[in-house]
């Protein structure tokens, strides 16, 4: 049930849809780039794909449906799980007693119309779409999600009285009391379940539960951009606070002061942590739930996103037995997961490896990993203190935030431990200016740091959801305005990545382009990384407090890539796009 290339160019033809000297241009890129006639068509813009689908639908016989000027009822919808819609772009929208009409782009996908009338039961009629008919759709599950539980928090609500959160000095313990009601109310534990589940099957990473004057927003992080998921009634916000209070093991009554806490949840598939911050804020409690999936794939330096002459300077700096490996980046840039794959590599029968955390994210066999408290007084540096009693070759501690910790962590460096760390500055030359602002004298940071590692994440291009273009002369100028391009060319031409004579009008770079796999082009993240090796001219401008702009050019001299250089690799792979590349470097 496919329409060939010659019926195709003959209907298009007849039809009047495209010229001739288009159709003859795109059939030479087509047989040039070996990609089909439609995609070069649409990407040329000789025709909308709209109509190009239309075109396909007459051919073949099949109707087209314009799925925006439909209204889906939310029970047909879910019919089919989202997950399955999103995949094979494939949605439901209209059934009957024994019939399900489902609009598709490919309803020549015979396997996926076998796969969901063995799972409903009822005789499947494909109808054509277009990719934007089920983009519209999909956002549609928002509003289904909202309609599995809607009803109940309307009427429950009105039934149920949820307290208010007022700060009234006297009141906790009745208040308290009337919280953990609202907590085991059925309602209340449908919302968050529902909250829960639906975060995992769009592979958030974290849940963001917002309260508003008048509304409650809910949002998740999907590949480190956040999405709108819902928007639910203010009452309920109290309930659902409560709840994942007693989930997280958190005081109820407690609404001036910040708390953290964790629980777990099992499925068949897997075990999945949940790291809850709750922050008073003007309108109420906000929570953060950030998602930790137990006993996911080991990583490796190499499928995080190192290569080359940076994977070699961290293996050289791991064979060492003493000093210091700091990761450095905002939070959620993936620095704890580089160092745990880092302790990975080094976790041998030989050698003790314990770890100081807040929290401890993932359990690792044989490592002594132990989360500071610190409501009774075991912090990082308390903690770091009795670490280093416990005979360790290898030390790794979370975070260092402040003076006591940064000095604790150096001293143990400087006595035969390898230290592996976390430091919040934006580039790796920053940390140390900032290490010297905490009070520890550029001598020691000269003697003790081995390497600095900085990264940021990208969202990776699906690969078969990408399109290759190249960059025009004016975009290149633009470009050179804020990037050395002749220095960057020479790096690349180094490190072999583009031929001696390629000139920048020459090399490929690829954007995101809609597929069945990935609506928006992207799925998951890969690193782009800066790697500084503490070499004895870096330890000299240490020692001589040089600025970090004046020790990030020295590394550079010595052959270290900048994390804008090291995107720009990883976008002419296909790795991912220019667009994120700048976007997360911020250039």
């Amino acid at each position: 049930m496919q329409v060939s290339s010659q019926q195709l160019k003959a209907f298009l033809l007849d039809k009047k849809l495209v010229s001739r000297d288009d159709l003859v241009k795109a059939e030479k890129t087509a047989d040039k780039s070996k990609e089909d006639l439609e995609d070069i068509l649409i990407k040329e813009r000789f025709i909308p794909e709209k109509e190009l689908i239309k075109l396909k639908a007459y051919i073949l016989g099949i109707p087209f449906i314009d799925l925006k000027q439909i209204d889906i009822e939310p029970e047909t919808l879910r019919i089919i799980p989202e997950p399955i819609a999103r995949k094979n772009n494939i949605v439901a929208f209209k059934k009957t007693r024994d019939e399900l009409e489902v609009a598709m782009l490919d309803p020549s996908n015979l396997q996926t119309i076998d796969f969901i009338k063995k799972k409903t039961n009822l005789k499947i009629r494909p109808r054509f779409t277009s990719r934007e008919g089920i983009r519209e759709v999909l956002k549609k599950y928002q509003k289904s999600l909202e309609a599995e539980f809607g009803e109940i928090i309307k009427r429950e609500s009105q039934k149920t009285i949820l307290p208010e959160m007022k700060l009234i000095e006297g009141k906790r313990d009745g208040e308290g009391v009337d919280l953990k009601k609202a907590a085991e109310e059925l309602p209340i534990i449908k919302i968050v379940d529902t909250l829960i589940k639906h975060a995992i099957l769009q592979r958030a990473s974290d849940i963001h539960v917002e309260p508003s004057e008048k509304e409650v927003i809910v949002r998740y992080r999907i590949d480190g951009i956040l999405h709108d998921a819902m928007i639910l009634p203010k009452q309920v916000h109290s309930g659902i606070t409560a709840r994942i209070k007693v989930l997280s093991n958190l005081r109820l009554d407690e609404h001036r002061l910040p708390q953290d806490g964790r629980f777990k949840i099992e499925s068949e598939t897997q075990k999945i942590s949940f790291r809850v911050s709750i922050l008073p804020t003007f309108f109420g409690e906000k929570i953060v739930m950030r998602l930790l999936i137990e006993g996911a794939k080991r990583f490796t330096l190499e499928n995080l996103g190192f290569w080359g002459e940076n994977l070699e300077r961290i293996h050289r700096a791991i064979k060492k037995p003493y000093g210091m490996i700091l990761a450095t980046g905002p939070t959620g840039c993936g620095k704890t997961t580089t160092l745990y794959t880092i302790m990975e590599i080094l976790n041998q029968p030989g050698v003790n490896i314990c770890t100081i955390e807040d929290p401890i994210e993932y359990q690792i066999p044989r490592v002594n990993q132990t989360q500071v408290s610190p409501k009774i007084g075991f912090t990082f540096a308390s903690g770091l203190r009795a670490l280093v009693r416990q005979d360790p070759n290898i030390i790794m501690v979370g975070e260092i935030r402040d003076s006591e910790t940064a000095s604790l962590a150096v001293n143990a460096a400087l006595t035969g431990h390898l230290v592996l760390s976390t430091l919040h500055t934006n580039t790796a030359a920053g940390a140390m200016p900032r290490l010297m602002d905490m009070g520890i004298e550029p001598f020691l940071i000269a003697s003790t740091i081995n390497i600095i590692l900085a990264q940021r994440l990208a969202r990776k291009l699906c690969p078969e959801s990408r399109e290759e273009y190249r960059l025009t002369k004016a975009e290149i100028a633009e470009m050179g305005k804020d990037i050395n391009m002749e220095e960057l060319s020479e790096i690349l031409k180094k490190e072999k990545i583009i031929q001696a004579n390629t000139k920048w009008e020459d090399i490929s770079f690829y954007k995101p382009k809609p597929s069945k796999g990935c609506l928006d082009g992207y799925k998951s993240r890969i690193g782009l990384r800066e790697v500084l090796e503490v070499s004895d001219t870096v330890k000299e401008m240490i020692i001589k407090r040089a600025t970090s702009d004046q020790i990030e050019k020295q590394a550079r001299k010595e052959g270290m890539l900048t994390m804008l250089e090291d995107g720009f690799v990883k976008a002419i792979q296909g790795e991912t796009s220019l667009e994120e590349v700048l976007r997360v470097t911020g250039e």
